[in-house]
């Protein structure tokens, strides 16, 4: 299997999901601006929607979309945990994260990281992310991760969302649950190896 990826972006997530269930994949960079792959091809061909990440299965198919695509990596080794089993309640809180993170927060990061969105739109950006923030904050209360003590897919994704806050002027400090869950997944060897890889640790 391949992932395109761009060093930071969303695709961390599907990246930080493979290393964690102790799958190998092959790695080609994306540049987001010229949508280029690091060996010159032209990536509206492989992802007509422009955009990380893809993964390219053995069998020459192509799945988009991130929360997909760490569905499909997770369910591909059960054994890690990292997916409850099909049908279980947990399974669909595990979803109802994932939509949570894709439809509140990634979506709200767009507007403010482009530079033609006006000033008064960016700054109501930032407010509604800070009331999700405030109620996540609420929400990691007493827990190591969104499911409890065990790391899934959900936090892969959250964790990734939240490393661009730095970007955005605002400082995950005044949410101190949030500022400590961050750091407690940037610590796991897995999610290291991850972002070592995507020279995003020295």
């Amino acid at each position: 299997m391949k992932l395109y990826y761009a060093p930071g972006a969303c695709s961390l997530s599907p990246h930080i999901v493979a290393r964690e269930a102790g799958i190998g994949l092959d790695l080609e960079q994306v540049d987001n601006r010229e949508k280029k792959t690091k060996n010159g091809q032209d990536f509206w061909r492989i992802n007509p929607k422009g955009q990380v990440p893809v993964l390219e299965i053995d069998a020459g198919q192509r799945l988009t979309e991130g929360p997909v695509i760490v569905q499909y990596l997770a369910d591909q080794k059960p054994a890690s945990g990292l997916v409850p089993p099909p049908g279980s309640i947990d399974r669909y809180r595990v979803q109802e994260w994932l939509n949570f993170v894709t439809s509140e927060l990634h979506k709200s990061f767009g507007p403010i990281f482009r530079p033609t969105t006006p000033d008064e739109y960016k700054r109501i950006s930032r407010d509604n992310l800070g009331k999700r923030f405030d109620w996540l904050n609420q929400e990691l209360a007493g827990k190591q991760y969104l499911m409890d003590d065990r790391f899934t897919i959900a936090d892969a994704y959250l964790f990734t969302v939240l490393r661009w806050v730095p970007r955005i002027e605002l400082d995950l400090a005044k949410w101190p649950n949030l500022k400590a869950y961050v750091d407690r997944v940037a610590a796991r060897p897995k999610v290291q190896e991850a972002m070592k890889a995507e020279g995003l640790l020295r």
